[in-house]
């Protein structure tokens, strides 16, 4: 077997660090500083993002992907799929945008501040752990075409720094979906409506008008 062909299998399932790696690790671990490095403090500025898993009783094993506001603690939309992969956080992503767009009136990226050039200034801050879809070319194309949007990943073997995201799964599955049986996906995409602030935090998606959470 030829070198060009090792090498190319190398890359292909993953094993190859590429002359750009440290330079992308120096510029990741910048920008997940500068996200970490202030608490929000208000809505639209930090999301969290991961999947979680629910088995149904007839219907097999599901897999729940959902944006989360670090700040009020508000959940923007469930996206429920049989998969976990780039195509499903981009979709949950996607409704995170346009939930965010119905409660501000306007789409996010009007909202974002303009630098000197007119360029936007990213506006969220997605964080994600360190899994396959969020690594995706796919997944990084689709927040490049949202200037409004910035994406860091946390450090490996760190899911504290994504912890708000993993207490509103768990709120989600104690409080709306272990209570009861649930057969199969539409009675699942059902439960997961209603509510939509899971968590601690007396805050409002809306601004700093403090309300009770749903407890």
């Amino acid at each position: 077997m030829s070198q060009a062909s090792v090498l190319r299998l190398l890359r292909d399932e993953g094993l190859l660090l590429e002359a750009s790696y440290q330079r992308e690790r120096r510029q990741l671990a910048a920008r997940r500083k500068a996200a970490f490095a202030a608490e929000p403090t208000g809505p639209n500025q930090v999301w969290q993002l991961d999947f979680t898993e629910f088995e149904t009783v007839a219907g097999g094993t599901w897999r729940l992907a959902g944006c989360r506001d670090y700040w009020s603690k508000y959940e923007l939309g469930w996206h429920v799929s049989p998969t976990a992969n780039q195509h499903d956080a981009i979709t949950a992503i996607e409704l995170a945008l346009d939930e965010a767009a119905r409660l501000a009136g306007r789409p996010l990226v009007e909202l974002a501040e303009r630098n000197a050039d007119g360029q936007v200034v990213p506006l969220v801050t997605i964080v994600t752990d360190n899994g396959g879809p969020f690594r995706a070319f796919r997944f990084e194309a689709f927040i490049a075409t949202h200037p409004e949007l910035r994406h860091v990943r946390t450090r490996v073997r760190s899911p504290g720094q994504n912890g708000s995201r993993e207490r509103g799964f768990g709120t989600l599955k104690y409080e709306r979906l272990f209570l009861e049986e649930i057969d199969d996906v539409l009675d699942l995409v059902a439960h997961g409506r209603g509510g939509r602030t899971y968590g601690v935090g007396p805050h409002s998606i809306l601004g700093p008008t403090p309300r009770t959470p749903c407890r």
